[in-house]
Order: structure tokens, then C-alpha cells, then sequence
């Protein structure tokens, strides 16, 4: 369903603090409802593989559902799936039609060490996780760490190809579950005046700046072929999930409005999909500003701005 523009900003300006507070119980009853169904499937699989495209929240969305289970006795452990990438070499990775090395493909995952570590931890045996150095596009041997699971615990594995056929084809006893943020804001007539889409572009840009060193430049100069990813290797899975919901909250442009428009201000002119990401700049100017000392310690957005609860 969409967001109403006039909606947000009536209630941004009333009682911004109330309206975040609601938002945020709503979602709350999405990850009680994920975990209830997780826990009834418990006695089929302690596998649970949660999927969705960049910047859905897949992380804290893991952490915030093991954090229900535990509450109710369910020993848990929230697991990357970019920790099972391949090392980055000419004879490992998929190259795009330019000849540029596809990262987004699912044949950089070693898919055959998933699916045994899947079928070990369901045996009850135990597992060595690799640990992956994005720095140096290699896995890092002296960094893993071992798991086994015991009655009554569950393995939360979450990466954008969780929901791949070559996973859950091997293995559809798991609980899947697809996230994203995709509900488009609407104006009085229904015409959308900011995408789904944009939302998650925007989280990607700011964490990106705040978190991982990269200008605003650099990421959306890479959002070209992240949707191509997006629709190539993880759209056409989501309805493998069990659940799907979308994990957008009407009040987050507000919040991330003033640190994404200066970010998006220098948008480089020769990039893909440019006409589309400098429409995504008078949109800004729609919305109301929401000061984000107003969010929670959980609040999912933490993990595009920084100060919250969990580690990333």
C-alpha cells in the first residue's frame, strides 16, 4: 500500500515523536508474526533464510527477529550470507556483458558450501563459518568462528540470494522470508511523487558516506547495475518466501531528508538512470524535516545513520 504525502507531513508536524512511535509498533507486529511462523516451523527445519534487495534492512531485521525468538526461549544466531562469497579472481567471478566483473551475481556465493553447512547444521554437526575481507575481495582463513545447533535453536542466514534456487531447492524445509522497502508515497490524486525504490537508494547512499567511506557520486554511480542485479538474481525468487513484508516506514524521508540532499547535490551528470536520480531531488522539498534523535535505539534506520543498539 502507498504512503500519503499529506498524511506524513500532518503528522511529522503534530507529534513527529507519536508518529514514529506507531510506525515503528506496526512493524514490530511484522517481526512478532515472522517469528511466530519461524517458531512453528521450528520442528522442520532450524533454518531460516531471509532475503531482500539492497538497503531492505535485512541485518537488523535478522537481529531484531532473533531478539523475539530468544525472548521466548529460542537460542539464536544471525549469520551473513557475504561471508560465503568467493574470492574475487578472474577464474571465480562472472563478468557482465562490458566484461566488468558482476558482484551481484549469485555465482560469486559458494552455493555448494551453503548447502552443506545447511544440511550439517539441520544434522546437528558442527560448522566452520568463514569470515570474508571485503578489503581485500578474499575469504580471511584465521578469522571463522564454529556453530553448532542444539534442540531448540536457529540459524538466521541473511543475504540479497538467500531465496536462490539453488538454495531452496536443496533445502525447502527452511523458513524463507523476503523483505524490502517498496511502498511508493502518493499525493492527493495517487500520482507518486517519491518511489519505493528511491527509499532504499537513499538509506544505501547515506550509510554509504556515513559508514563506508564512499561519496554519494560512487554509489549512485553503481545503482544502475545494482537494479540490474535486483531484477536479474533476487526479484524473480521472492515468492519462494514463506512471508513477504515491506520494511519502508512513512516517516524515514523526513528523517533522512536534509543528510540525503546534500549527499544527492552533487550528483555527477554522466551517470546511469541521471534524468530518473535528479527527479529524486525536488521530492526532497516535499516533505517535512524530522530531527533522527527522535528514532530509537532499534530503530531500523539505525543501520543507515549510526547510533543505535545493535553492531554492524
Amino acid at each position: 500500500m502507498p504512503y500519503y504525502l499529506k498524511e506524513i507531513n500532518e503528522r511529522c508536524r503534530k507529534d513527529a515523536a507519536g508518529f514514529i512511535a506507531e510506525c515503528d509498533a506496526l512493524f514490530d507486529k511484522k517481526l512478532q508474526n515472522a517469528a511466530d511462523m519461524i517458531e512453528e516451523n521450528l520442528p522442520n527445519s532450524p533454518i531460516v533464510l531471509l532475503s531482500g534487495p539492497s538497503g531492505s534492512g535485512k541485518t537488523t531485521t535478522a537481529m531484531k527477529i532473533c531478539e523475539i525468538l530468544e525472548g521466548r526461549g529460542i537460542k539464536t544466531h544471525s549469520i551473513s550470507m557475504d561471508n560465503y562469497f568467493k574470492d574475487v579472481t578472474p577464474e571465480n567471478t562472472p563478468r557482465t556483458e562490458t566484461g566488468a566483473y558482476d558482484l551481484e551475481s549469485p555465482l560469486c556465493l559458494d552455493m555448494d558450501l551453503l548447502n552443506r553447512h545447511f544440511s550439517r547444521l539441520s544434522e546437528g554437526h558442527e560448522i566452520v563459518i568463514p569470515k570474508y575481507d571485503f578489503v581485500h575481495q578474499r575469504r580471511n582463513l584465521r578469522m571463522n568462528a564454529t556453530l553448532r545447533l542444539r534442540e531448540n535453536e536457529v540459524a538466521v542466514f541473511e543475504g540479497i540470494h538467500a531465496l536462490n534456487d539453488d538454495i531452496t531447492s536443496v533445502h525447502p524445509e527452511a523458513f524463507k522470508l523476503y523483505i524490502s522497502a517498496r511502498s511508493n508515497v502518493v499525493d492527493f490524486d495517487g500520482r507518486t511523487v517519491f518511489k519505493g525504490t528511491w527509499i532504499r537508494l537513499m538509506r544505501r547512499v547515506v550509510r554509504d558516506f556515513l559508514f563506508r567511506g564512499a561519496h554519494a557520486a560512487d554509489t549512485l554511480a553503481q545503482w544502475d547495475n545494482i537494479r540490474r542485479g535486483e531484477k536479474l538474481y533476487i526479484s524473480p525468487f521472492k515468492n519462494k518466501a514463506d512471508l513477504q513484508f515491506d520494511s519502508s516506514f512513512p516517516y524515514e524521508i523526513p528523517v533522512l531528508n536534509n543528510t540525503a540532499t546534500e549527499l544527492f547535490m552533487n550528483m555527477p551528470d554522466d551517470i546511469p538512470r541521471y534524468e530518473e536520480l535528479q527527479s529524486i531531488m525536488p521530492a526532497f522539498e516535499l516533505f517535512e524535516d524530522v530531527s533522527p534523535d527522535l528514532l530509537a535505539a532499534d530503530s531500523l534506520l539505525r543501520e543507515f545513520i549510526g547510533g543505535g543498539k545493535y553492531k554492524y
